[in-house]
C-alpha cells in the first residue's frame, strides 16, 4: 500500500461523532471531487477506506443515499452519482449554494468558522482530490480542484490556518501544494492523520542518518586517498635521496623515518610513528617526513 493510501485509511478510520464536522468534510469532497454541479455530483475515488466511508459521510451530512454506488467488492476507480434534484438541492441549500445565481464555486467560510470544522473540510479535500509522496523518495502533498476560486480561497484558509502553500495549474486543475516537510508534517496533524506526520518524521530522520554516514564516509575516503598520495610522494622523495647519495649523509633520526617510510608506505603518520624507537608523536613524524620531501627537492 502506498504512503498516500495508508494516509487516507488513517483519515477515514476518524469517527463522525458532529454533523458539523460531517458537512464540512463532505463540503471539502464535493468541492474538490470529479464534479459537483447543479447536473449532479460524481465522486470517483480509488481510495477503498474513502469508497466505505462515503455512504456514511453523507447520510451523517445530509441524510441522503447516493444514486449510484460501486457494486460491493468492486476494485479501481470506484464511483458516486448523486442526480436526484431533491437530494441535490439539500446539499445546496446547507451551503448556501443556488446553481440559477452563481455558476461559479467559492468557499462558504461560515460553514468553517469552527477550527476542528476547518480540519474536517481540509480532510474532505484531501481525501477527494489530494495526494501525498512516500517521503523516502520526496516531500510533496497537493489539492487539485476543477474550480478556480475555490482553490484561491483554500490557499486563503491554509494560510489563515498558519500554513504557506504554493499554487500551480495542471491541465484543467487547480493545484495547492506544499514541498516542505514541516508544513506537511503540520497538515497531515491538522487534518486528523498523526501516524502519517510519524512516518515523514521518521523517513526524514533516516534521510538525514544515511546523509550523515555518507558524508562521514566520502569524508574518510577523502582522508584516506589524501594520505596515500602523501605516502606516495614520500617514498618517491626517500627513493630520489637515496640514488643522489644523499640519504646515508642525513642524521640517523631521519635516516631512521626515511627506512620505515618505505618499508610501510600504506601506514598512516599516526601508525608509522608507533613503529619508531622510541615512539614519536603523528606531529614529529610528519615534521621529518616533510624535511625529506624538502631535501628531495633541493
Amino acid at each position: 500500500m502506498s504512503f498516500a493510501s495508508e494516509t487516507k485509511e488513517e483519515l477515514c478510520r476518524g469517527e463522525l461523532s458532529r454533523r458539523c464536522c460531517a458537512q464540512a468534510e463532505a463540503y471539502g469532497a464535493l468541492l474538490y471531487c470529479n464534479s459537483f454541479s447543479a447536473g449532479g455530483v460524481r465522486i470517483v475515488t480509488e481510495s477503498e477506506a474513502f469508497a466505505a466511508r462515503l455512504p456514511q459521510l453523507f447520510q451523517k451530512a445530509f441524510k441522503v443515499r447516493f444514486d449510484r454506488s460501486p457494486a460491493e467488492g468492486e476494485r479501481g476507480k470506484r464511483v458516486f452519482l448523486l442526480e436526484d434534484r431533491e437530494k441535490l438541492s439539500r446539499l445546496f441549500q446547507t451551503f448556501g449554494y443556488d446553481p440559477r445565481e452563481s455558476v461559479a464555486h467559492h468557499i462558504n467560510f461560515a460553514v468553517l468558522e469552527e477550527e476542528h470544522c476547518r480540519s474536517a473540510f481540509f480532510r474532505g479535500a484531501f481525501l477527494a482530490g489530494g495526494a501525498v509522496t512516500d517521503p523516502a523518495k520526496r516531500y510533496h502533498l497537493e489539492l487539485a480542484t476543477s474550480h478556480y476560486n475555490v482553490s484561491r480561497e483554500m490557499t486563503a484558509l491554509l494560510q489563515e490556518a498558519g500554513f504557506s502553500p504554493k499554487e500551480t495549474t495542471r491541465k484543467s486543475n487547480y493545484i495547492t501544494y506544499f514541498k516542505q516537510s514541516e508544513a506537511i508534517e503540520g497538515f497531515l496533524i491538522q487534518m486528523g492523520a498523526p501516524l502519517a506526520a510519524m512516518g515523514l518524521m521518521n523517513a526524514k530522520a533516516e534521510k538525514a542518518l544515511v546523509g550523515s554516514v555518507n558524508r562521514r564516509v566520502n569524508c574518510e575516503a577523502a582522508n584516506l586517498d589524501k594520505a596515500v598520495d602523501a605516502a606516495m610522494d614520500q617514498v618517491m622523495a626517500i627513493r630520489a635521496l637515496e640514488r643522489r647519495g644523499i640519504l646515508a649523509e642525513l642524521p640517523e633520526k631521519l635516516r631512521t623515518t626515511a627506512a620505515l617510510r618505505v618499508e610501510n608506505p600504506d601506514l598512516t603518520l599516526t601508525q608509522l610513528a608507533a613503529l619508531c624507537d622510541p615512539p614519536v608523536t603523528k606531529s614529529c613524524l610528519n615534521h621529518r617526513l616533510r624535511k625529506l620531501v624538502e631535501l628531495s627537492r633541493s
